[in-house]
């Protein structure tokens, strides 16, 4: 078990509803409006990295025929199945499974979904059906990169390529036809340091995470306060703490 995933496991859950911030987009892009485009109520999507399932509840669309949500994590699993007993009107199941190395048969989905997390452009090809869809939300390297210079560090800060670049050549040259990839571009505005603060020991924007994995990678369970201090000082808006996030997003139809 690797670092990152040691990470997820201590952590459990994805859970940010106590971080207060206001968020405004540059440009908008949403992967569930996305899905909505595809899915249908005989649908059987394969949602990759679903961590707790939190976003199957509430994000994805709600006449679709069955999710299957998997994740390495068995804790996250566990999370996922417990959330489940909510929601008992979503047709949804959850399986600990590598998103490398996917354990279904061929040709078996209509969609498969990816949400900050890796992918086998070649695997997810192989499991779509001839007419499947794959939609793909992801961190890019350039995401809060005004705090990663600050603090020389953070996940992706150190590949030379964008996951973004590598995840769109690897999906064409998987087969994947009609690939279309938009970079998404958001201000997030935290109303105080302590809100900031959470996130940044919630997530691994400041961890040696590479996206693009060719070392150890190595999990920080804290932050320089005077580093964090300085962030927050040159970065006081009257809206709030401002990061800038950078995203992308990826439809390809097999």
């Amino acid at each position: 078990m690797n670092e990152e995933i040691k990470m997820y496991e201590n952590l459990g859950n994805w859970d940010f509803s106590e971080i207060n911030y206001l968020e405004e987009y540059e440009n908008i892009w949403d992967m569930y409006d996305e899905i909505k485009k595809y899915a249908n109520d005989k649908s059987l999507i394969l949602d990759l990295g679903t961590a707790g399932g939190e976003k199957i509840f509430s994000e994805m669309p709600k006449n679709i025929g069955m999710i299957i949500g998997t994740d390495l994590s068995p804790k996250m699993i566990e999370t996922a199945r417990k959330n489940a007993k909510k929601y008992p009107e979503v047709k949804a199941k959850f399986a600990v499974i590598d998103n490398l190395k996917l354990e279904f048969p061929s040709e078996l989905f209509d969609i498969v979904t990816a949400r900050n997390t890796v992918i086998n452009a070649k695997e997810i090809f192989r499991v779509l059906n001839t007419s499947g869809v794959l939609i793909v939300r992801g961190v890019d390297k350039y995401d809060c990169w005004e705090i990663k210079e600050l603090f020389g560090r953070g996940q992706a800060y150190n590949d030379e390529r964008a996951i973004s670049d590598v995840d769109y050549e690897n999906i064409k040259r998987a087969g994947f036809k009609d690939v279309e990839m938009v970079k998404i571009n958001t201000n997030e505005y935290y109303k105080t340091k302590d809100d900031l603060f959470k996130l940044l020991l919630k997530t691994p924007i400041l961890d040696d995470f590479a996206e693009i994995r060719t070392c150890e990678n190595i999990h920080r369970e804290s932050v320089e306060k005077n580093l964090f201090e300085e962030y927050v000082k040159n970065n006081i808006t009257a809206k709030g703490i401002l990061l800038k996030r950078r995203y992308y997003g990826i439809v390809a139809k097999k």
